[in-house]
């Protein structure tokens, strides 16, 4: 936590509670820490009666505390939300910045405030009123996430090639069958795959199975006769690069466009989160319920969390064979 060393310590004890209470991920925590410094500033210049030329980025916010976390009201709260969506500076070092943010980025602010104010009221009962209770989060365009069809995974699959074909064909093997994160695989070692399954470690450091059907495990198989002959850097790395190392999340995202555009794909319109996409809309199309593939791709929602400790290993199993991908095999 030396790197906040210019939080108040109310924020330091929050950021500290989520990184090692809650085991959240180091963006996660660095993203709180941001989006609260920015409102906590901005508080405090609505607070002080400071001149109209300050800027944000000057003001000190260590001398904060809990009285002063007090006084603030609802409509403190809506007027940061004003500020972020009507004054904030989009892109300040250009010639004609932009004002005002996204309801997107607006909505992860809020999402942080709600999350400080939960931690000062119920968590730590520092503070009995909670001024963002009730608020609700900026309306969101909904939007249907971006997907390959089953014809289109097949040709992306078909038109692997190059010196890393094996390799390369593992890895979109595992993203369309086991629709894990670009994160999650470049943190995959050798000894976290299984006869079955592999064991992925997701946001939270939080650990999960996911099953993959006999098509994949072949890929994974002709890959690691290549993979086993080779020395990295980080020995334990399941998938490497060319200098040795473990292969970085940059890299994954290159090979997946360079095997788009080889398939005669957009690659502006797909990438490895798409594949994951897909991998979902695969199984729900083979008739895989939707709990069991939100435990499939670990993405815990915090209204539904109990849900997945009810979905048993077997259940997880079929979604991977039920997965039409899970069978097409193009390494012959």
């Amino acid at each position: 936590m030396q790197r906040y060393s210019d939080c108040p310590q109310i924020l330091r004890e929050f950021l500290i509670y989520h990184e090692n209470i809650k085991g959240q991920s180091p963006l996660t925590i660095s993203e709180y820490y941001l989006d609260l410094r920015m409102f906590l500033r901005f508080l405090k210049l609505m607070r002080n009666d400071m001149p109209i030329t300050t800027k944000l980025e000057d003001i000190v916010i260590k001398d904060i505390d809990l009285g002063f976390l007090r006084e603030i009201e609802t409509s403190d709260i809506f007027d940061f939300l004003s500020y972020l969506a009507n004054d904030r500076t989009v892109n300040p070092d250009s010639p004609s910045p932009d004002y005002g943010i996204s309801p997107t980025a607006r909505a992860r602010k809020l999402s942080a405030i709600k999350s400080f104010y939960k931690y000062l009221t119920v968590r730590t009962k520092q503070l009995e009123e909670n001024p963002v209770a009730d608020l609700e989060y900026p309306k969101l365009r909904k939007s249907l996430p971006r997907y390959l069809t089953l014809e289109q995974s097949a040709a992306l699959l078909k038109a692997v090639s190059g010196q890393n074909e094996k390799r390369d064909y593992a890895i979109l093997m595992l993203f369309l069958n086991c629709g894990i994160r670009r994160s999650e695989l470049v943190g995959l070692n050798l000894t976290d795959v299984y006869e079955d399954r592999i064991r992925v470690v997701g946001k939270g450091n939080k650990e999960r199975f996911v099953y993959f059907g006999s098509a994949c495990r072949k890929a994974i198989d002709a890959y690691l006769e290549e993979r086993n002959q080779k020395v990295l850097t980080d020995n334990r790395a399941l998938f490497g690069s060319r200098d040795g190392n473990r292969i970085s999340v940059t890299a994954v995202h290159r090979l997946v466009k360079k095997a788009l555009l080889q398939a005669g794909l957009d690659s502006t319109q797909f990438s490895a989160h798409k594949l994951r996409h897909t991998a979902a809309t695969m199984m729900l199309s083979g008739g895989v319920d939707v709990k069991t593939v939100q435990e499939v791709l670990g993405h815990e929602n915090l209204n539904t969390t109990q849900i997945y400790t009810h979905i048993e290993n077997t259940e997880l199993k079929i979604a991977a064979e039920a997965n039409p991908l899970s069978k097409l095999d193009f390494s012959e």
